[in-house]
């Protein structure tokens, strides 16, 4: 049941015609190829409508399922497109690209807080980042103003792709302390943001990102929470 991950190669593609593969146990329906970015990595799963021969199925949620594939889950308990039908899925796409926004920006939280990441949740208003960090940062006012800096730079965001072998070789890479990417696939993703001389971040990442920082727009740092001897938890949040 692997599905073509259409996000992958096009981050701001809305609607795409696919064909179901498969009925999930857990009453999830799987498609060949698909918009919907699936629940990982802090990020939640897209939502959205399928049509297909003249009915209309609101999806809650997209997630991972066994062997590649990405299962759509309805938002209510309706008859499903049979096997074999041709359906019209059509993402909720001011929420995903709120996620889009939201992920670079916390890509770039981790660039003006260098410390190791612990955890992280990406949402369409708020998102946070846990720091191993002993102590809060003693101006919070001046982070924020570097962060929005970054920001209105307008750095290219970009990805490509290395081998296992090539990111076992270069383990600063890997920011998070709690979650390590995937391997065993034969590559791993990694997201860019800057070129050149202007690169300012490059880490591993399976998500969905805007194509220039600039896309995101004033931020705010929020709450920092302490969650540990050694862990803080700093909320950032989209002004508009």
């Amino acid at each position: 049941m692997i599905t073509d991950h259409l996000f992958r190669s096009d981050a701001y593609m809305q609607t795409a015609e696919a064909v179901v593969v498969a009925h999930t146990p857990e009453g999830a329906i799987v498609l060949d190829r698909t918009v919907f970015y699936p629940t990982g990595g802090g990020q939640p799963g897209d939502s959205g409508v399928l049509d297909w021969a003249g009915e209309r199925m609101q999806i809650a949620t997209a997630v991972k399922v066994e062997g590649g594939g990405v299962g759509l889950l309805p938002a209510e308990p309706l008859p499903m497109p049979p096997v074999g039908a041709l359906v019209r899925q059509m993402l909720d796409w001011n929420r995903r690209h709120r996620h889009m926004r939201m992920h670079t920006a916390l890509h770039l939280l981790s660039v003006v807080i260098p410390l190791p990441v612990t955890g992280g949740q990406i949402g369409a208003d708020r998102g946070r980042l846990d720091f191993d960090m002993a102590d809060p940062p003693g101006d919070v006012a001046a982070l924020e103003g570097v962060l929005n800096s970054l920001i209105a730079r307008d750095l290219p965001v970009t990805d490509e792709w290395i081998t296992d072998e090539e990111l076992l070789a270069n383990p600063g890479l890997v920011k998070t302390m709690s979650v390590h990417p995937p391997i065993g696939q034969g590559r791993v993703r990694l997201i860019r943001i800057g070129e050149g001389a202007s690169q300012v971040d490059l880490q591993p990442c399976g998500g969905t990102h805007v194509a220039h920082t600039g896309e995101i727009g004033r931020v705010t740092i929020g709450k920092i929470e302490k969650k540990g001897r050694q862990n803080r938890r700093v909320q950032l949040v989209l002004m508009d």
